[in-house]
């Protein structure tokens, strides 16, 4: 009986050691995701919420594609909350390849006024920096934390026509 049990244990012992070295097979290096903020469009919203959606470029610079099955994410400008959301939206960024995704985002009343009191120091509302930070979910050992920043610009209005 003692022997059946060693024979057990080694085969229990051998079985999670190929089990761990499979797991870390899965944790190899891989490049970070390559994340543009290339467009914000406006949805239709409720109350005193408005709503965007967010497009974003999402480049996998890996030799394995990413498949996820949810994306979350949030827009700081000028070091300030402005937009978030989160969609379950599932698909695949391919080797090499990108993807764009579109992320419904909301903006409340509160933070829109203290957007609007924060960018008073910018004239133009050019040079505002921001900040995207968000994850592609993708279970256990498959989630991808993303960020981005930059400069906003936003698009100067035209000036009101003169009539005589």
């Amino acid at each position: 009986m003692p022997n059946a049990l060693h024979r057990t244990l080694a085969r229990a012992l051998l079985v999670s050691l190929l089990l761990t070295l499979a797991a870390c097979g899965t944790l190899a290096p891989r490049d970070p995701l390559r994340i543009q903020l290339v467009g914000i469009e406006p949805l239709p919203g409720e109350g005193l919420e408005m709503r965007f959606a967010i497009k974003l470029r999402v480049q996998n610079p890996n030799d394995n594609p990413i498949d996820f099955n949810g994306v979350a994410l949030q827009l700081q400008v000028n070091q300030q909350p402005l937009l978030s959301g989160v969609s379950d939206q599932r698909g695949q960024v391919p080797r090499y390849g990108e993807r764009i995704l579109q992320i419904p985002v909301s903006l409340s009343a509160y933070a829109a006024l203290r957007q609007a009191w924060g960018v008073a120091g910018y004239p133009d509302g050019k040079g505002l920096p921001y900040e995207l930070n968000g994850k592609l979910a993708g279970g256990l050992f498959g989630t991808r934390r993303f960020e981005d920043h930059g400069i906003l610009n936003w698009p100067q209005l035209p000036a009101p026509s003169r009539t005589r």
